[in-house]
C-alpha cells in the first residue's frame, strides 16, 4: 500500500495563555469557528485577543458587529484589556457595523456586505459578533430552519474559499448545540460561567476541532486587565511526561529526624506534615527550605493562610533568613489567598515561579487553607484535584511538603475532615500528648514509600533554632491516645 503525503495544516497563535495548549496547537489556519456561550460570559474578548495576535497591515483582521453593539461602545470597553492597542484600528484591525444592512432584513444583503469587505481587503482573521442577533434581526416571514443552514453554508463557503479563518459569536444556552451552524463549524468553543452558592468560576472546552487531538474537559479561565488566560486541567498537562528518575536523598533539616528516614527524603518525593495547630508543621517545612538552599538549592513556598510578610518575619525568629534569601533569587514566597482559585489555576502559578528561579524543593502551606481558597465548585472533588497538583508537580522533579492541620483525636493516623494519607509518599505526623502533668509533642514516620524508616515515637521541642529531635518515649503504653500511662505503674 502506498503512503500519501499528508496536507499540512498550519496552526494560528491565538495570543491567549493556555488556549493553544486546549485546542491541540492553535486554531487551524482558514477553519470556520463557532464561539458559543451566554451573555458575558467573555467571547467577544476572547475572539478579539485572537484578531489582535494575527493581524498584519498586509493581512489585516476585520470584526462585524450589528445592533446589539454598535463599535463606538465596544471599542471604549475592549480597549481597556492590555491586548487592545487604539494605535492598530483602521490600520490592521478593522470593526464594521452591519446595522444598515441587518434593518433590510434580508440575509443576502448581510452576506453580500460581508462579501464586498473581505475582497477589498483580503483579512487573515475575520469575526462575526453576534451571529446570532443578525439572524433574528433579519428573520423573514416563512424562513426556514433550511434557509438558515442554507445561508450559513454560503458563509462558511465563501470565509474559507477566501482563505481566511473565521469566528461567528453566537449566544447559547450550556446543552443548545442543534442549531445547523455546529455542524457545519470546524471548531467549537463553548465559554460559560457556574454559580454556586455565593462563587462564581469561568470555564471553557472545546467540543470540536477537525484535523486535530484538542485537550477534553473543562478548563477554568480569568479575564483580567490584560484579557483572558485558560489554564489547562492537570491531568493533560502531564500525561505525555514520564515521571523523572528518584534524585540522590534530601536533608529536611534536622539530622536527627534524617536519620528516621533511614537517610533523608527521596528526591522529587511527595511528603506530608501532620499535625494539629501550633504542633511546628510550618517551622519543620520552613527548615526543610532553609536546608535546600544552604545546599545550593532553590525553593517556592506557597502560602494560603497567612501573608508573606508575617510568613517570612515568623521564619526568622527562628534564625532562618527568608527575605535574605528572596533578594539573592534563590527564593520565591507565593500569596495565594484570594477565594475562588482553581486547582490548575494554582498549578499554573506555581510551576511558572518554580521555572523561573529553578527551584527543586516546594512547600504548599497549608493544603486546608488551600482548600478554603478553592472555588466551592472545585471543593467537592479536593482530594483527586490535590493529587493532581502533587503528582503533576513531582513529575517535573521537584520534592514537595506540604502541611494539614489534623484534630487530635484517640486515632492517631486518622486525618481531618478528610482521609488523605493515599495523597503522599511519605507522612510524617506531629501531635501532642499530656506527660507528668505537661504537654508534650511527639512525631513518627508513618509512612516511607519504597524505603525502610523507624518506627520510634520520638519526643521533640520547638526551640529558637526550629525543632529539636529528643528521646524515644520508652516506657509508656497508650501513647497514641495522648495520655500516656508509664508500664508498670
Amino acid at each position: 500500500m502506498t503512503d500519501h503525503p499528508r496536507v499540512v495544516i498550519s496552526k494560528l497563535a491565538t495570543g491567549v495563555p493556555g488556549l493553544d495548549e486546549v485546542l491541540g496547537g492553535g486554531i487551524p489556519e482558514f477553519s470556520f469557528n463557532l464561539i458559543a456561550g451566554a451573555p458575558g460570559v467573555g467571547k467577544t474578548t476572547i475572539a478579539q485577543q485572537i484578531m489582535f495576535a494575527n493581524a498584519t497591515p498586509k493581512r489585516p483582521a476585520l470584526f462585524f458587529t450589528v445592533l446589539g453593539e454598535p463599535p463606538v461602545k465596544m471599542l471604549r470597553y475592549q480597549q481597556q484589556f492590555a491586548f487592545f492597542d487604539p494605535a492598530r484600528v483602521g490600520v490592521d484591525v478593522h470593526f464594521i457595523n452591519l446595522s444598515e444592512e441587518v434593518l433590510h432584513r434580508n440575509l443576502d444583503s448581510v452576506l453580500e456586505r460581508i462579501s464586498r469587505d473581505i475582497e477589498g481587503r483580503n483579512p487573515s482573521v475575520v469575526v462575526v459578533d453576534s451571529f446570532r442577533t443578525v439572524v433574528r434581526t433579519t428573520e423573514e416571514p416563512g424562513l426556514s430552519e433550511l434557509d438558515l443552514q442554507y445561508f450559513l453554508q454560503r458563509l462558511a463557503l465563501r470565509l474559507t474559499s477566501w482563505e481566511t479563518t473565521s469566528f461567528l459569536i453566537g449566544e447559547f444556552a450550556e446543552g443548545e448545540s442543534r442549531n445547523p451552524v455546529f455542524t457545519i463549524a470546524d471548531g467549537v468553543i463553548w465559554l460559560l460561567n457556574e454559580v454556586e452558592r455565593n462563587s462564581t468560576v469561568r470555564k471553557l472546552r472545546v467540543t470540536k476541532i477537525r484535523g486535530q487531538p484538542a485537550m477534553s474537559g473543562m478548563h477554568s479561565l480569568r479575564i483580567n486587565s490584560e484579557g483572558i488566560e485558560v489554564f489547562p486541567r492537570i491531568p493533560e498537562q502531564t500525561a505525555l511526561r514520564p515521571r523523572k528518575e528518584k534524585e540522590a536523598r534530601k536533608s529536611i533539616g534536622v539530622k536527627a529526624l534524617d536519620e528516621m528516614m533511614g537517610g533523608g527524603l527521596p528526591g522529587g518525593d511527595s511528603i506530608m506534615l501532620t499535625g494539629p495547630t501550633g504542633s511546628g508543621k510550618s517551622i519543620l517545612a520552613t527548615q526543610f527550605v532553609n536546608a535546600g538552599i544552604e545546599n545550593g538549592e532553590h525553593a517556592v513556598i506557597a502560602v494560603f493562610e497567612e501573608h508573606p510578610e508575617l510568613y517570612i518575619q515568623r521564619a526568622k525568629q527562628f534564625g532562618f533568613p527568608l527575605d535574605k534569601y528572596i533578594e539573592e533569587g534563590k527564593l520565591d514566597v507565593v500569596y495565594l489567598r484570594p477565594i475562588d482559585l482553581s486547582v490548575d489555576e494554582t498549578l499554573q502559578e506555581i510551576r511558572e515561579r518554580v521555572l523561573r528561579i529553578g527551584a527543586t524543593r516546594l512547600v504548599i502551606d497549608s493544603m486546608s487553607g488551600f482548600e478554603v481558597a478553592l472555588a466551592p465548585t472545585f471543593r467537592v472533588d479536593f482530594r483527586e484535584s490535590f493529587y493532581r497538583l502533587l503528582r503533576a508537580l513531582t513529575t517535573l522533579g521537584i520534592t514537595v511538603i506540604s502541611t494539614i492541620e489534623v484534630v487530635e483525636s484517640s486515632d492517631y493516623l486518622r486525618f481531618a475532615p478528610y482521609n488523605v494519607s493515599f495523597l503522599s509518599d511519605v507522612i510524617i505526623a506531629m501531635r501532642y500528648i499530656e506527660l507528668k502533668g505537661e504537654l508534650k509533642r511527639v512525631l513518627a514516620v508513618i509512612k516511607m514509600r519504597s524505603s525502610a524508616h523507624s518506627s520510634e515515637l520520638r519526643l521533640f521541642e520547638v526551640t529558637s533554632h526550629g525543632l529539636k529531635i529528643g528521646d524515644t518515649l520508652e516506657g509508656y503504653r497508650g501513647i497514641i491516645t495522648g495520655i500516656p500511662e508509664k508500664i508498670g505503674d
